[in-house]
């Protein structure tokens, strides 16, 4: 009897050793590890993703715990990276971690980048850093998919999958598409998450703004579901998944 990881059966039997294989022998960043990026680790490591480079400078708080899967009472005030390295080598012992608690800027990315993976995640919530994330990556043409706006959204079906560019009803992919046609960056080659909802928000779905010191402005603070924001992390993840065992081009 060969010998056969039993926490990834079931993945291996419907990808196939190859397939398998494919995803052991793969290494995947994951830049961001809030609510959408903790559902993309947690399948990722599910799925028996052998290398996983994990990027986020931020700790996890109380107000986190609603929507991410990470954040529980006894791990708040700890690292996101530490808390997600652990989450992993719970489910999955034999995948390499690394981490590094980097905030995203023109500055630090060339050195973080240097950590070659055959795919990247982008799970920023910040337009500045994602910006920047995102035209580098083009420009290097590195694999990758994006998140945009999962906050102030209700409805499930109208989560997409598909290319910036067509993207629509999203404030973040809107001002993303703005700053990248500037920078010379083709859109309609970045895949992304998005939802074309047109959401109808309550008084109480935007509050006053609270101050962001590691970009040192104010960043409104928006309401969100536990489930979409999953949802979005778990689209992201499967596309990977389907991508780095070829069930995908």
């Amino acid at each position: 009897m060969p010998d056969i990881n039993l926490r990834q059966l079931r993945t291996r039997m419907l990808l196939g050793t190859e397939g398998m294989e494919k995803l052991q022998n793969a290494s995947v960043m994951l830049i961001g590890l809030g609510a959408v990026g903790g559902y993309v680790l947690e399948a990722l490591a599910r799925a028996g993703v052998g290398r996983l480079l994990l990027v986020d400078f931020d700790i996890i708080e109380e107000s986190n715990v609603n929507r991410q899967i990470l954040a529980v009472t006894s791990t708040v005030g700890q690292k996101k990276t530490d808390v997600a390295r652990q989450r992993v080598y719970e489910i999955n012992p034999d995948c390499r971690v690394e981490t590094f608690d980097v905030f995203v800027s023109a500055e630090t990315l060339p050195a973080l980048l240097a950590h070659q993976a055959d795919f990247v995640v982008d799970a920023i919530d910040a337009l500045n850093p994602k910006c920047c994330l995102l035209e580098e990556l083009c420009r290097r043409n590195i694999p990758f998919i994006s998140s945009m706006g999962a906050a102030l959204k209700t409805d499930a079906s109208h989560i997409r999958l598909g290319a910036l560019s067509a993207s629509r009803n999203c404030s973040l992919a809107r001002f993303v598409r703005k700053r990248l046609r500037k920078r010379g960056v083709d859109i309609s080659k970045i895949a992304c998450v998005y939802s074309d909802e047109q959401a109808r928000l309550p008084a109480t779905a935007l509050q006053m703004p609270e101050d962001d010191a590691a970009e040192g402005r104010s960043r409104h603070i928006m309401g969100s579901l536990p489930t979409i924001t999953a949802i979005f992390g778990l689209i992201i993840a499967n596309e990977v998944i389907c991508r780095l065992s070829r069930l995908k081009n």
